[in-house]
């Protein structure tokens, strides 16, 4: 099965808060655990442009997972840790679901 990526144009309108929410929301719908290593894998094979680093674009650059995952926990939209694993609280989860009818609406390329 190929690795789904989002059009550039339709997920840099959307927060990077929105799709940590929804990249871990894929993950443990999958029914795997969502490590700090797993989410950095999923964002950045999802929405390679906003999780790279700025100079080198083929390279995923977890530190911008540092500070949203933060807030993330802050707000009450997950909650775990970068050394166990992370889920949506049920309100992340109703975030997460929206962006992701954001996505259906939009183009997806297989």
């Amino acid at each position: 099965m190929a690795k789904k990526s989002f059009d550039q144009e339709l997920y840099r309108k959307i927060s990077l808060n929105g799709l940590i929410l929804f990249s871990i929301f894929l993950v443990t719908e999958k029914k795997e655990k969502c490590t700090f290593e797993r989410l950095a894998k999923e964002c950045f094979a999802l929405f390679p442009k906003r999780f790279s680093f700025s100079g080198i674009l083929k390279w995923p650059d977890s530190r911008k997972l540092d500070r949203p995952l933060r807030s993330l926990r802050k707000r009450k939209l997950i909650i775990g840790s970068p050394k166990g694993s992370f889920s949506l609280t049920k309100t992340g989860r109703k975030i997460a679901e929206e962006v992701a009818k954001t996505f259906r609406q939009g183009k997806l390329k297989l």
